[in-house]
């Protein structure tokens, strides 16, 4: 019998020491490599003191240049860890490993403490959960992710709205200084404040800086006229009126910018209540009503239109006040202000031409003479000066990838693109839209004009601050010493990765950063996705979770997370296995969107129900090319 049992142990023991040998000398080349990269960074901390975190970072990057899955498959058929979960803990989870193999291979084998790392399996965890909460507060309740939601311009004046946010599970509310401005913001910032001590719900406030967003100009407008227009189903039954604002300060800031303004003087303001009526002749001649349906601020007045109808500057309207105590009506007539037209129709397809124009030119549609093309459609860049370094053959996507197109040429006009990606009724550009050159570098200041003043006011107000279009630690450094110059050296920053450049200088950014400033990553992912591309974005968000994870870093998931929720009411199946995926990271974000109460409810479902099914991921450890 112990002949035989022998014969039968003694192969596995041998499969055992190949495997031993192999670990051994892992652990000994990751050591190696991740002294080397460390030492690039010495002269950033002046004790010379890398973090636990820095060094565990170093580690995981130096495991992850090998191709382990071979390593992987043969460590789990012998029942013992794979390495797929060593990121919080690299070393350890080594470690761990030879002294089991030790263990079963070496009759006598006793553990020497002096060598066994003193790291720890569980510091990693409470590293990074320390940093959650230095970032973000106490843990929400049963474990999940933080609620971040982007505020609208409305949570400036309306407390119950953010209270209401608070209350659903809201525990960071992110500011965007790209839009509103200070007098916006400081309304928001009281509001949570408030809400804070009366719903007990604790709230930090992220406040993003605009950074070099470069955008579509303005475009040409058309003829001064507004076009009212209503929903109809599909018999042609108005199921919708059509809403527009009647203001008496057309200078002052509106509550709902998606709506038309129409100047009116300030005698008829003063005469509106709700249910009044405004009679006037359409443009085409046609009898039509307004509704005063309510005051949305001092200046302005929410009206419906229940018609089609063409209103222009100047048109006279008559005001009807119906008693209901008798039958009679008081009429009077006043003379509407005067408003500018709507932007032209710049609508563009396949494998037609676009120039890319300076900022101050107004976009336009194509100029066509009997089909022979006399112009091609033109929009501006706000960033005019960075057309003359496109090259030819690189790529433009605008308006969040709706569409795509390569350089074909760069002249004294602007940039002639080739549009290559448009969906088959073409793409409408309007202005404000973003605009990606995913293959260009064109080593922009890290921090603009705005910035920088928009720094002053978030240094006293915000939370912490959100870093857009970071690609270098230059930028990094940058930052953090423009928040020293204003006493703000302690107020946490979080990197928005959302450039290709960026991803590839992910490493850098983090290993020179931590242990000198408290960080977090935001996935960006909107922007990513046209920079990399929706498959190359799949597998990049992975590696960037896991990249965080071995420097104990907080990551935010972010753009687009239960869209339709947030935007229309409707719920959507594959937006779910997102937001699914998304309880990894230790913050999710929504947008803002009418619907906003209904997806926050959603996403913390979805949450409290994974969190009982998985933390984190296992991983196969193909090389990565960082």
């Amino acid at each position: 019998m112990v002949t035989t049992k022998k014969i039968i142990l003694d192969p596995y023991k041998d499969i055992l020491k190949q495997i031993l040998a192999e670990v051994v000398d892992l652990r000994q080349k990751i050591e190696t490599k991740a002294n080397q990269r460390l030492q690039k960074y010495t002269g950033k901390f002046k004790s010379g003191y890398f973090s636990d975190s820095a060094g565990n970072l170093a580690h995981y990057l130096a495991m992850r240049q090998f191709d382990l899955r071979h390593l992987q498959d043969r460590l789990a058929q012998a029942g013992l860890s794979s390495l797929g979960r060593a990121e919080a803990s690299v070393l350890s989870t080594m470690d761990s490993l030879i002294d089991i193999l030790k263990r079963a291979t070496e009759k006598h084998y006793l553990p020497d403490e002096k060598k066994t790392s003193k790291y720890g399996f569980n510091l990693g965890r409470q590293l990074l959960k320390q940093h959650t909460i230095d970032l973000f507060g106490p843990s929400p309740e049963q474990g999940r992710a933080h609620v971040m939601v982007t505020l609208p311009t409305e949570a400036s004046l309306d407390y119950l709205l953010v209270s209401s946010l608070l209350e659903k599970g809201m525990t960071c509310a992110r500011i965007n200084c790209a839009h509103d401005d200070p007098v916006i913001w400081e309304g928001m910032i009281k509001n949570i404040r408030r809400a804070e001590i009366e719903t007990r719900c604790s709230c930090r406030i992220l406040m993003d800086l605009a950074g070099h967003k470069i955008r579509t100009g303005p475009v040409e407008l058309g003829p001064s006229i507004h076009h009212i227009r209503v929903q109809k189903d599909l018999t042609g039954k108005v199921v919708a009126p059509g809403y527009l604002i009647l203001t008496s300060n057309p200078e002052s800031r509106s509550i709902d910018s998606t709506l038309f303004r129409v100047p009116i003087p300030k005698l008829l303001h003063n005469e509106l209540v709700p249910g009044m009526h405004l009679g006037f002749m359409s443009n085409q001649d046609k009898s039509r009503y307004l509704k005063v349906e309510k005051a949305l601020s001092e200046t302005d007045w929410l009206v419906s239109c229940d018609k089609t109808a063409y209103l222009v500057p100047g048109c006279a309207v008559t005001l009807t006040t119906k008693h209901q105590s008798d039958n009679q009506t008081s009429d009077n007539q006043f003379t509407l202000g005067e408003f500018t037209g709507e932007p032209l129709d710049i609508r563009v397809f396949k494998n037609q031409l676009l120039l890319l124009t300076n900022g101050n030119i107004n976009g336009k549609p194509a100029e066509q003479d009997e089909n022979i093309l006399i112009h091609p459609a033109q929009i501006g860049c706000t960033l005019s000066s960075l057309i003359e370094k496109l090259k030819v053959g690189q790529s433009v996507w605008i308006d969040d990838g709706k569409l795509g197109a390569v350089v074909e040429a760069v002249t004294e006009q602007g940039a002639l693109l080739r549009v290559t990606v448009a969906k088959a009724g073409g793409v409408r550009i309007q202005s404000d839209k973003g605009i990606n050159f995913p293959e260009a570098e064109f080593n922009l200041p890290a921090l603009t004009q705005k910035d920088l003043i928009d720094l002053d006011f978030i240094c006293v107000h915000a939370d912490l601050v959100g870093f857009s279009f970071v690609e270098t630690l230059a930028d990094m450094e940058c930052l953090m010493s423009e928040l020293t110059k204003r006493k703000a050296s302690k107020l946490p920053i979080i990197a928005k990765i959302e450039t290709n450049r960026a991803v590839k200088n992910l490493p850098d950014i983090i290993l020179g950063t931590i242990g000198r400033h408290n960080l977090g990553i935001m996935i960006a992912r909107g922007d990513l996705a046209v920079e990399l591309g929706s498959a190359r974005l799949a597998e990049i968000q992975e590696e960037i979770l896991w990249l965080c994870e071995a420097a104990h870093v907080p990551v935010i998931w972010a753009t687009q997370v239960l869209e339709s929720i947030t935007k229309k009411g409707t719920r959507s199946r594959p937006e779910f296995t997102d937001a699914a995926m998304a309880v990894r990271a230790e913050c999710v974000m929504l947008n803002k969107g009418p619907y906003i109460l209904d997806a926050i409810g959603a996403l913390v479902s979805v949450m409290v129900r994974m969190h009982e099914h998985q933390r984190k991921k296992f991983s196969r450890l193909r090389a990565l090319h960082w």
